[in-house]
């Protein structure tokens, strides 16, 4: 086989592969009941929030624990936009995204003097600062007992819970139009990003990433490329907090804390660090994670271990063991699996039935990628 023919059998598996995620996400919610179709919605939802983080740290380099803060930023300018003013969602949902990126604008310059540790140290400062903010701006946050959040409405028509959508004998409800709304800006945020990293300026954040020193030299502009990042990170998850603000209806200040953004930085690195799908997969893993344990240990009256707690560790299980065994994360496990997979088929292909030591050699590659 041509290293051409099997180039284009790589890329028309990769195009089948992406139809069929496509057609799965379009009809799973009519395969799901109310609570599971919950948790898809809001790992949908938080994978908006994960991609805008890889932009930042994946792609970047940047180091990011205030994810938290952007979150809430984009909640609260809903809440006023859509809350206090009653507009559309069409003006809100944007808005917060590019209030977000004001903010991010912002606290941009302070990665041009800092790096590593020290940035992430910066960040979880964002993080009590927007607490401290928040608990003492009733008129924003409604105070420590919180507020609520307007339902997405686009004219007359609002996802409010009791509201319904038929197409023919399809009927969707509540869950499910937030579902869709988060599956296709998703989608949008996914292309965006993509797109983005494979051009210019995608090429400069991974240099910036790999070697900050060597990326000058070629000419590389660490204060736009570094801005540019920490701007399309909050936008992004301005829009995802927004909206995860909105299908939640209701939320404290208390709600916007460190642990949310370290569940996004686990996130990325279970679903894979500088990968589009790796937000989308961790975010799956991590944000579903809740659901799954409760339903794995039932709390009862009688005590034992808080469900958040066990959630919390295993969190931290989760990180040491992706960062130990697959840095790449989800995304590196499978293509790594598919890359043994292509090449056990060309060597049957050339050789005919692998060889004893071939297959010794399958097995190790195996017990390595494990």
């Amino acid at each position: 086989m041509t290293r051409r023919a099997s180039r284009r059998r790589r890329f028309g598996g990769k195009r089948a592969a992406l139809v069929a995620v496509a057609i799965l996400a379009i009809v799973l919610p009519f395969g799901l009941d109310a609570f599971q179709l919950t948790t898809a919605t809001f790992v949908l939802i938080a994978a908006i929030g994960a991609l805008g983080l890889n932009v930042l740290t994946g792609y970047t380099g940047q180091i990011s624990l205030g994810h938290a803060f952007f979150l809430a930023v984009g909640a609260y300018t809903a809440a006023v936009l859509g809350g206090n003013d009653h507009l559309s969602a069409l003006i809100w949902l944007p808005a917060a995204g590019v209030v977000a990126a004001l903010c991010g604008a912002i606290v941009g310059p302070t990665a041009l003097r800092l790096r590593g540790l020290y940035l992430a140290i910066v960040t979880i400062g964002l993080v009590f600062i927007g607490q401290h903010i928040w608990f003492n701006a009733p008129a924003i946050s409604g105070g420590p007992g919180g507020r609520s959040f307007p339902s997405v409405a686009f004219g007359s028509f609002d996802f409010s819970p009791g509201q319904q959508l038929t197409l023919g004998g399809l009927v969707i409800d509540h869950n499910g139009l937030y579902y869709y709304l988060a599956l296709i800006l998703l989608a949008a945020a996914m292309l965006f990003v993509w797109n983005l990293t494979r051009g210019r300026s995608g090429r400069a954040m991974q240099a910036v990433r790999d070697r900050e020193i060597a990326a000058a030299i070629m000419g590389v502009n660490l204060a736009r490329t570094k801005m540019s990042a920490f701007v399309v990170s909050s936008f992004l998850t301005g829009v995802s907090g927004a909206l995860y603000a909105s299908y939640l209806s209701f939320a404290t200040p208390g709600q916007w804390s460190l642990l949310l953004s370290v569940q996004y930085v686990a996130a990325i690195i279970v679903g894979g660090i500088g990968t589009v799908w790796g937000a989308l997969l961790g975010s799956t893993v991590i944000f579903a994670l809740p659901a799954v344990l409760q339903s794995l240990f039932p709390q009862s009256s009688s005590g034992g271990v808080p469900i958040d707690d066990i959630t919390s560790i295993a969190y931290g299980v989760l990180i040491i063991v992706f960062f130990v065994l697959e840095p790449h994360g989800v995304v590196g496990l499978g293509r790594r699996v598919a890359s043994l997979w292509s090449r056990m088929n060309a060597r049957r292909g050339e050789d005919g039935p692998l060889s004893h030591e071939a297959q010794q050699l399958e097995r190790s590659e195996a017990t390595w990628a494990r």
